[in-house]
């Protein structure tokens, strides 16, 4: 039997990301992120992870009503983005996903090439999944 948890990440990732760029106007990232029901973009330039904006992140805000219509993604993302390797596997995912910052816990991962080149998306979901075909 397989050992789950060092199945490579390129196995269970999702390879067609929608992104974004830090000028995109944080209302419209928005209205993407609800429109293709993904909780989290990645913000990208020169195909590099700049920073990643999430839905929880810009719908408070846009509640509290902290944005103007000019607001853009570079003002709002979070820069400190913790990515994972193509080539690393499911347990260090879990890993990176469980317990940050104030056990903050993360649901998403851009994914990473060796030249740091965002090539997917991994979400515990994709883990959850990949786990359950396996037991």
């Amino acid at each position: 039997m397989e050992d789950i948890f060092n199945i490579p990440i390129k196995d269970i990732m999702t390879k067609s990301v929608i992104v974004v760029n830090k000028d995109y106007n944080v209302i419209k990232a928005f209205e993407l992120m609800l429109k293709y029901k993904i909780s989290s973009l990645p913000v990208v330039e020169n195909n590099k992870v700049i920073g990643i904006v999430t839905t929880t992140d810009i719908g408070y805000n846009l509640i509290k009503d902290k944005y103007s219509l000019e607001t853009t993604v570079k003002e709002v993302m979070t820069k400190n983005v913790i990515t994972i390797n193509e080539n690393e596997t499911i347990k260090d995912a879990i890993k990176k996903m469980s317990g940050q910052k104030d056990n903050e816990i993360i649901n998403q991962l851009p994914v990473v090439n060796d030249n740091d080149e965002l090539v997917g998306i991994v979400s515990d979901g994709d883990i959850i999944r990949a786990i359950s075909k396996r037991i």
